[in-house]
């Protein structure tokens, strides 16, 4: 198992669970109109990195062919999309690269659902069940991925895996305790988990080809787009005025620490481990939550909280020391894979 990949996770994760406590400033903000300046401007930023990082092709640089931009697109270097803006081209092997056919709607499946109705899922929720719901739908990810990532990946799921899935779910939940709710917020708390392990299972198929930054600068834009219009029919083209000071900061910080720099890292992290192993990481967010909490002045972890994290611990150990699958094996159909390993794979 190779450490940077998880360590990357990791770090994705631990921005992820330090936003809830940020997250209470846009309580009473324009929901749609700040995410759509959250993913615009991480765009901006990745693109921005892009080109830093020497992958921005040389002007003039055209479409992959076959590529199918969406009606008004302008394919010039480094364009960016703010929302119902033109699609934007991303980098890959040192060009820009347009998605291509059924690539479309795994993009498009992995912002529609693991970003936008992501969010509405936890703000509608938030009204209808207590956060410690929503946090136990989220912590059963692991297990999800751990069966979904495989099979996806053209693999077999590891049992080794599942079960190390099964204790960080535990752990996970421990951390976050438990809490009520109606029928209503069960049913939120369900798209909450379904939409949250979209954001990864979705993604595998395309990150082949686009790599974590391509994966990334897509689905920002695409959110910026979708959470933009979406905001301009909920919200109206006023709602922006309405951000003050507190909100600005928040959004800030979701755009950089949660959105452009989790994204790269987590992507990064799923292409290099897989999708079943980086899902065990998901339990780093709870803690992180907690810990982020008592940092601003919150009540210290109960001893039951203290346990969940020693068990994601375990988890995390049992699952992430096991044998890396090469990127070969990640790509083997599951019809070649050698007899007896059609259902479960132990040595992984």
């Amino acid at each position: 198992m190779k450490a940077l990949p998880i360590l990357a996770g990791a770090t994705g994760m631990v921005f992820v669970g330090g936003s809830v406590a940020v997250s209470g400033h846009l309580a009473e903000a324009p929901l749609f109109t700040v995410q759509a300046l959250r993913y615009a401007v991480a765009c901006l930023l990745l693109l921005a990195w892009s080109r830093r990082s020497g992958a921005a092709p040389s002007p003039g640089a055209a479409p992959s062919p076959g590529a199918a931009p969406s009606p008004g697109a302008v394919a010039s270097p480094g364009a960016v999309a703010s929302p119902g803006a033109a699609a934007v081209p991303v980098t890959r092997g040192g060009r820009l690269s347009w998605p291509r056919g059924a690539e479309w709607l795994w993009l498009l499946g992995v912002t529609g659902t693991g970003l936008l109705l992501f969010n509405v899922a936890l703000v509608r929720g938030a009204a209808h069940a207590e956060p410690a719901v929503l946090g136990v739908a989220v912590a059963c990810v692991p297990v999800l991925l751990a069966a979904g990532g495989p099979l996806l990946e053209g693999r077999t799921p590891a049992l080794r895996v599942l079960a190390a899935a099964v204790v960080v779910t535990a752990g996970a939940a421990l951390v976050q305790g438990l809490g009520r709710a109606d029928a209503t917020g069960l049913g939120w708390a369900f798209v909450t988990f379904a939409c949250e392990a979209a954001f990864t299972l979705l993604a595998v198929p395309v990150l082949g080809r686009h790599g974590p930054l391509g994966v990334s600068v897509h689905t920002t834009w695409l959110a910026a787009v979708l959470f933009g219009v979406t905001g301009l029919i909920v919200e109206g083209p006023g709602a922006v005025f309405r951000l003050g000071a507190p909100e600005l900061l928040a959004g800030a910080y979701l755009a950089v620490a949660v959105t452009a720099v989790a994204f790269l890292l987590w992507y990064t992290c799923v292409a290099r481990i897989g999708a079943g192993r980086a899902g065990l990481l998901t339990g780093v967010a709870p803690i992180s939550a907690a810990v982020a909490g008592m940092a601003l002045g919150g009540p210290a972890p109960r001893p039951l909280v203290w346990l969940g994290m020693a068990t994601v611990a375990a988890g995390l150990a049992l699952g992430l020391t096991s044998r890396t699958p090469s990127p070969a094996e990640r790509g083997r159909p599951l019809s070649a894979r050698p007899a007896g390993r059609q259902f479960f794979s132990t040595s992984e």
